[in-house]
């Protein structure tokens, strides 16, 4: 049996769908994501294309594209933010609040070198990104 979720934005108007299970879950400190997400830290749950669709709403997903890396999506009537597309990786971060009903079990947190808020949770905490993704690896100390 294969495992869907759904999710929305803050208003309910864009609603997404994620099939199976996500390619990793955990924490991003980087700035652009601190400040798009206005928190100290993105949770996040990487997803592969192909297993992630807009189900109601697509007119009224917005776009914002500070790189070519990443395209963050968002409901143009509540603002809610919805995901942000890599086309790089060929993954989607539909963002752990966005689909309440998978259990996010983060692994990793990322971009650790940037913290705002550090965090002793026992998980591996890399400077950047691992090595798959084209990060050094490099590991940090709690």
């Amino acid at each position: 049996m294969t495992d869907k979720h759904t999710g929305n934005c803050f208003c309910g108007t864009v609603e997404v769908e994620v099939t199976g299970v996500p390619e990793a879950m955990g924490y991003c400190h980087c700035s652009s994501c601190r400040s798009w997400s206005a928190g100290p830290v993105n949770a996040f749950t990487l997803w592969k294309h192909g297993t992630v669709k807009v189900t109601r709403g697509e007119e009224s997903l917005g776009h914002y594209r500070k790189t070519d890396r990443s395209d963050r999506q968002f409901c143009t009537k509540c603002g809610g933010h919805v995901m942000t597309d890599h086309p790089h990786w060929g993954l989607v971060d539909v963002y752990a609040a966005t689909i309440p009903t998978v259990e996010f079990v983060p692994g990793v947190h990322v971009n650790y070198a940037e913290t705002v808020l550090p965090m002793k949770d026992g998980l591996p905490k890399l400077k950047d990104f691992p090595v798959e993704l084209g990060g050094t690896g490099e590991p940090m100390p709690e």
